[in-house]
C-alpha cells in the first residue's frame, strides 16, 4: 500500500476527537473534505473504520486496533518534529568539546560564557586529555569538536581545521635566573640550564620538539609537567627555564614575576584552531559555538 500520510493524520484527529466537527476545527479542513478523506482511507484499507452516529463517530473493532498503531506512529512523528525544532532552536541538546585544561582557561571560557548566556538549556561537556587522544575521540565521534594548538602537521583528510587565533611562544625564567634575560642564547645553550617543558603528548611539546629538530637540537628537560601553568609556577620559584605561550603569561612578565629570554633562533607563530571530523555532521549547537568563537 502507498497511502497518503495526510489520510492517516485526518483519521487520527477524528478518532481522537470522536467527532468530525471538532476534527474539522482542529485540522482547519471542511467537514465534507474530512468525510471524503475517511471514505478514501477506508476504501484503500478495504474495511470500515467508523460507525456514524448522531452524536459523532465511533470506532469499529478494526478501527480501534488500527488506531492503536496509527496513534503511536503519529505521536512519534509529532515528538520527532518537536525534538528537531528544539535542537534547531537550541532548546535542548549537548555539545562535547575536547580541549586541554590550558586552552579551556586561557581561550575558551569567554566564548563558553557567551554561549551559555544565549543557550542556557544546552548541556556542555568538557573532555580534557592530550591532543592525540582527543583527536582519536573526534574521529570516532566521541566528541563533537576539538580545540587545539595547531602544529605544522597533516591531521588527515577526514579532519577539517579552522584557524582561530595567532599565538606566540617563548622561553622564560624567574628571579633566580634573571641574568639570562639580558643575554642572547641559542637553542643549543638552553641545555646548559635546568629546562622545564610540558610532557610529551601535548601539542605544545610536539611543536617545540619539531622546532628544535629543524635546528638539529634535541632539548633535554630536567622536569616535565602536565600543563603550561605548572611550568610557569615552577619557573617562578627558581626551578629553571620554562617554555610557555607568551599570551598566557603577559601579566606575570609585566609584574616581573617572569622574564622572557632572547633567543638567536626565532620561534615561529602558531595558531589555536578548531578541528572537526568530516565523517560526522556537526549539530546545531556545534555550529553555533564555532560561529561564536570565529566571529569578529
Amino acid at each position: 500500500m502507498n497511502i497518503d500520510f495526510e489520510l492517516y493524520r485526518i483519521f487520527y484527529v477524528v478518532a481522537k476527537n470522536r467527532n468530525i466537527t471538532k476534527a474539522s476545527k482542529e485540522l482547519n479542513i471542511s467537514q465534507p473534505a474530512i468525510s471524503k478523506s475517511i471514505k478514501n482511507l477506508e476504501e484503500q484499507l478495504g474495511g470500515q473504520l467508523f460507525f456514524r452516529t448522531k452524536r459523532g463517530v465511533i470506532l469499529t473493532d478494526e478501527g480501534k486496533e488500527f488506531y492503536k498503531y496509527i496513534s503511536q506512529a503519529i505521536e512519534y512523528i509529532y515528538n520527532a518534529e518537536n525534538k528537531f525544532s528544539d535542537l534547531v532552536n537550541l532548546e535542548t541538546g549537548c555539545i562535547k568539546i575536547g580541549i586541554s585544561t590550558t586552552l579551556t582557561k586561557e581561550f575558551l571560557l569567554p566564548y563558553l560564557e557567551k554561549f551559555h548566556y544565549l543557550y542556557p538549556k544546552i548541556d556542555i561537556q568538557i573532555v580534557t586529555s592530550y591532543t592525540d587522544d582527543l583527536m582519536t575521540k573526534l574521529k570516532n565521534g566521541l566528541i563533537d569538536i576539538l580545540i587545539l594548538n595547531l602544529n605544522n602537521k597533516n591531521y588527515g583528510n577526514d579532519i577539517e581545521i579552522i584557524k582561530c587565533r595567532k599565538i606566540q611562544d617563548c622561553f622564560v625564567v624567574g628571579e633566580k635566573f634573571k641574568s639570562l634575560a639580558s643575554q642572547e642564547l641559542s637553542f643549543n645553550e638552553l641545555n646548559n640550564y635546568p629546562l622545564l617543558l610540558q610532557a610529551k603528548g601535548s601539542s605544545t611539546r610536539e611543536f617545540l620538539d619539531d622546532m628544535a629538530k629543524t635546528n638539529n637540537i634535541t632539548l633535554k628537560p630536567n622536569i616535565e609537567l602536565a600543563s603550561y601553568s605548572l611550568v610557569s609556577e615552577f619557573v617562578k620559584i627558581g626551578f629553571g627555564i620554562g617554555y610557555v605561550t607568551r599570551d598566557y603569561v603577559k601579566s606575570a612578565i609585566k609584574n616581573k614575576e617572569l622574564f622572557e629570554l632572547n633567543l638567536k633562533e626565532k620561534i615561529p607563530n602558531r595558531y589555536i584552531g578548531i578541528a572537526l571530523s568530516k565523517n560526522h555532521i556537526p549539530s546545531f549547537s556545534t555550529r553555533k559555538i564555532i560561529k561564536i568563537i570565529t566571529e569578529k
